[in-house]
């Protein structure tokens, strides 16, 4: 009881030392790590600090069983790590910069703005009965098209670029927005939690574009770019075949039909199907062509 006691007393004690300064403090500080996280959520930032709290766990674990290489190594790596940071976090801080400065702070919280709901099976099962509808259709009238689906990496860089639309897909919407000459066509859509987040999007080159097939167009290296950037599934529609292609971990497989691509749609968004260990690769086997980045 003695000891109980004295636990409460010492927490009292703490809590009548916050003065109005400390709790001003605290608020501030709270703030600005919660829209951090939240900003952070939108970029492959997330990944990054991932890695580094790795480092961190493995430099406390080579510390406390005196691995002495170890421990030196990773010492070495966080005296440089300020520099890492700003390398590596750079198009992050920039565009934390460029918001900052932004003089419409009412749009402020805007920015941090997702949806804190897990994708449900429910939302992304019709959402992939209408992306294969419409990919069949845009596939029949050769209509070019970029679908990107996003998963675990936000897409917030590019989403970005593009028009928000947050609105809930069907195949006329994605019709409307692909079809020739119209304002949003030549972008990507971005469908997040089985919604059209985004249209008119800007997707980032890939990393070796000259090794890239010379016979695939801007979407299909637009695709492959997303993919090798992100975990996104992204489906692309030939403008010139009208083939129906999906980039996926940097690498481009096409002929897909509409049974085929619901199937792969469904293993890559849908958690009861995600349990197939060879579901990639067996897939991949009854496509007609695949087409492969040089390494």
């Amino acid at each position: 009881m003695d000891y109980i006691r004295e636990a409460f007393s010492a927490l009292i004690s703490v809590f009548m030392s916050i003065s109005l300064p400390d709790i001003i403090d605290m608020a501030i500080l709270s703030y600005l790590i919660y829209h951090g996280i939240k900003l952070i959520r939108e970029t492959r930032a997330t990944q990054l600090i991932k890695g580094i709290v790795i480092i961190c766990v493995a430099y406390m674990l080579s510390s406390f069983f005196d691995l002495k290489v170890i421990t030196f190594l990773l010492k070495n790596v966080f005296q440089w790590g300020i520099i890492a940071i700003i390398i590596l976090f750079q198009p992050e801080l920039r565009r934390i910069l460029d918001k900052m400065g932004r003089t419409k702070m009412v749009d402020f919280t805007s920015i941090f703005n997702s949806n804190d709901n897990d994708e449900t099976d429910t939302d992304w099962n019709k959402a992939i009965e209408i992306i294969v509808d419409a990919a069949g259709e845009l596939s029949s009238t050769a209509t070019g098209a970029l679908i990107v689906c996003e998963r675990q990496t936000r897409l917030g860089e590019q989403i970005d670029t593009g028009t928000i639309l947050n609105c809930t897909p069907s195949v006329e919407v994605l019709g409307n927005i692909f079809f020739p000459n119209t304002p949003l066509h030549d972008g990507a859509v971005i469908m997040r939690n089985g919604r059209i987040l985004a249209a008119g999007c800007f997707l980032p080159k890939p990393q070796k574009e000259e090794l890239i097939n010379k016979q695939l167009g801007s979407r299909h290296r637009a695709a492959i770019g997303m993919s090798e950037n992100s975990d996104a599934i992204v489906v692309v529609v030939s403008e010139e075949t009208g083939t129906i292609s999906v980039a996926e971990d940097g690498e481009l497989t096409r002929g897909f039909n509409k049974d085929s691509l619901r199937r792969l749609l469904k293993q890559r968004l849908v958690q009861s199907d995600t349990n197939a260990e060879g579901g990639k690769n067996s897939l991949k086997e009854r496509v007609k062509q695949k087409w492969k980045k040089e390494k």
